[in-house]
């Protein structure tokens, strides 16, 4: 490992910066675009991966730093895997998240299926080339009320399989262990360390 190694995170959700930089070894200088005074772009793709590349190779060109972003969302089964990609966006649209996930649950109020996924696309981008990208996923159900305070954005209407508890609800180590960052951070890693880079 390279002494002073710094990695730009390319977001402005305080959740994601702190969940991100916790994935991250304490070595490493977590940079934030908020303190450089750099807007994130607007999100163009039509698919997480798309978004997370964009971002990435968008804060690189910016800065010239290794730059990490994330493309995150909730995919529900009963409203077509929306709100997918635009998640924030909805939350942006009905005002909050807490009134998007009230949205989310009337509509799907009277729906037997409740299953939905969490994916998440990180890409880094280490040099003007290179660009890597890994997925990751969570499976789980729609509860049906808001539970728990932890967390941020949507996780307390999500409840993974195999737990009782969303992610609203569940202590953030446990989940960190377990979420969609978690898993595409985990394959990140694997593909990184071809290129002698560890994080």
């Amino acid at each position: 490992m390279k002494k002073n190694r710094k990695i730009l995170i390319g977001t402005h959700n305080d959740g994601k910066f702190r969940e991100i930089s916790k994935l991250l070894s304490k070595r490493i200088k977590k940079i934030s675009p908020k303190n450089l005074n750099i807007k994130v772009p607007k999100e163009t793709g039509k698919t997480f991966k798309s978004n997370s590349e964009l971002k990435a190779n968008f804060f690189y060109k910016k800065t010239k730093i290794i730059s990490l972003s994330d493309d995150s969302g909730l995919e529900i089964v009963a409203l077509n895997k929306k709100p997918g990609i635009y998640s924030a966006r909805w939350a942006k649209k009905n005002g909050s998240f807490k009134k998007a996930m009230l949205n989310i649950l009337k509509k799907i109020k009277n729906k037997k299926n409740r299953k939905a996924r969490f994916t998440c696309s990180l890409s880094i981008k280490l040099n003007k080339k290179k660009i890597i990208t890994s997925i990751g996923y969570i499976y789980g159900n729609i509860s049906h009320k808001i539970l728990g305070t932890k967390g941020f954005g949507y996780d307390p209407i999500f409840i993974p399989n195999r737990s009782k508890l969303t992610f609203g609800q569940m202590n953030i180590s446990k989940k960190m262990k377990i979420d969609h960052r978690s898993e595409a951070f985990k394959k990140l890693k694997k593909k990184l360390k071809l290129y002698k880079f560890f994080i």
